[in-house]
């Protein structure tokens, strides 16, 4: 039996200076993401469209969504399997090519996970359950394309 899962939040867009978008280049990219009982994303558009620097942009917080879902499926799949995690980070990195009527896509997307293990004898398993994780990430899964992983594991000292 499949079950649904529902995600609602607020989007507004905060970036009108008093004449709305009366021209491509006198309203701001800003925006709010609100979601109940969570502290206000507040959000632009790439620097490159205009957008403010000092705020999360969409292309920012989609890797970052793949990013978290693989982490987050990681550890559960290390936890299952006896693997002791001690430490987890990633420096993901997409791109996006922009085409030349302005529309774009996403190409790639790799992370870089550096994993620290409580003990040598579990780098093995360790690196092998990225490929599970990224199997049965929601958001990879969700991607028409495919997401790299360059993987780096460690003992505890």
């Amino acid at each position: 039996m499949d079950k649904k899962h529902q995600y609602n939040l607020t989007l507004k867009w905060t970036g009108n200076k008093g004449s709305g978008t009366s021209s491509y280049a006198v309203y701001e990219r800003s925006h709010t993401i609100t979601i109940e009982n969570k502290p206000d994303i507040l959000c632009s558009s790439d620097p490159a469209f205009r957008g403010d620097k000092t705020k999360y942009n969409p292309e920012e917080l989609f890797v970052a969504s793949i990013s978290s879902c693989h982490m987050l499926w990681y550890l559960h799949l290390c936890a299952d399997n006896g693997v002791v995690v001690t430490g987890y980070e990633d420096n993901p990195v997409g791109t996006l090519l922009e085409l030349p009527d302005g529309s774009g896509h996403f190409t790639d997307v790799t992370l870089y996970p550096s994993v620290i293990v409580k003990d040598k004898s579990m780098y093995e398993k360790a690196n092998e359950l990225h490929k599970k994780a990224n199997e049965l990430c929601f958001i990879a899964n969700s991607c028409n394309f495919k997401i790299n992983h360059k993987p780096e594991c460690k003992a505890e000292e």
